[in-house]
């Protein structure tokens, strides 16, 4: 059983997963730096971008030393997909060319939808201290990716929470996107339906969700280990989510299982409906043809992004 912990409400919910997926690969991420200099680890590249299917990259950032991150992202732009920004510790000011602006403390998120332009900044607003935090790229479906740019500021405390009890005690989850346990995240997108959780563990304590067989999925551990079927995954690896099981025939996978270690885990879980469209990158834009790819540079040296 499991209690859904938003607002006054507290209502049982127990998710059924009789075929839990199991790891198809582990990713080690690369370390780089991007911005004025900012060291992060990028973990979903560009070539997973196919499999990973709407998610076209994501960054893991975190670091106690100041000059690893002051100099931030100074302006820069983008177009053609969303960026999901996920604070766990540090503070972020966000500016964009369309008048937004946004503080992300610990614990915050920025959804951002580029649409058909934007010039953004992410600027550190500390001087010492940790900054830690993910920033994950959303594809748009080719029918949206000229849509108007928009952005959401959702504070810590608009963060949908949900702990288990009896057979998940021990695990909370932030719900960021999609749904769980009967719990509907902050965000939801009806073309690639994302879910995106972070999920903390106490030791030994297990989670189960489902997953639409069709949907691509990636945990990524960033303290302690986790256990999925057979896979131990360590701190800092992400685990490519299999969407059939290997060697067998008949019924698709209906989630995945996780089980913490002897120490605790935290970790995020991402999942989506691919949206089978052609990606062209380059940079900052993301399109469905290299011409498209053309005329936004074009746009962006002629002054036309928002």
């Amino acid at each position: 059983m499991s209690t859904i912990t938003t607002g006054t409400t507290a209502t049982p919910s127990t998710p059924l997963v009789t075929r839990p997926r199991t790891v198809e690969r582990l990713v080690q991420g690369q370390a780089t730096s991007d911005g004025d200099g900012v060291k992060l680890t990028r973990v979903l590249t560009q070539n997973l971008q196919r499999r990973l299917d709407p998610f076209l990259m994501l960054d893991a950032f975190g670091s106690d030393a100041a000059a690893d991150y002051l100099g931030g992202f100074p302006d820069h732009p983008h177009r053609g997909f969303e960026t999901v920004t996920y604070m766990l510790e540090g503070r972020m000011r966000h500016k964009d060319s369309a008048g937004h602006e946004g503080l992300l403390t610990a614990g915050a998120v920025q959804w951002m939808t580029a649409g058909r332009g934007v010039i953004h900044s992410e600027m550190p607003e500390q001087q010492e201290g940790r900054m830690e935090g993910f920033q994950l790229w959303l594809n748009l479906p080719a029918a949206r990716k000229m849509s108007e740019p928009w952005y959401r500021d959702i504070r810590p405390e608009e963060i949908p929470v949900w702990q288990g009890t009896d057979g998940e005690a021990g695990v909370t989850a932030r719900v960021i996107a999609g749904r769980t346990h009967g719990v509907e995240g902050a965000m939801q997108r009806e073309h690639t339906e994302p879910l995106y959780l972070d999920l903390h563990f106490e030791p030994g304590a297990t989670f189960a969700q489902p997953l639409p067989a069709a949907h691509n999925a990636f945990v990524y551990v960033y303290r302690g280990t986790l256990a999925i079927g057979e896979t131990e995954v360590r701190s800092q690896r992400m685990a490519i989510l299999a969407n059939k099981t290997p060697g067998t025939a008949g019924a698709d996978p209906d989630g995945v299982r996780l089980a913490a270690g002897a120490e605790g885990a935290r970790a995020i879980l991402v999942a989506g409906r691919p949206l089978n469209e052609p990606i062209a990158q380059y940079g900052p834009f993301v399109m469905n043809t290299n011409e498209e790819i053309f005329q936004a540079v074009e746009d962006f040296r002629a002054g036309r992004l928002a």
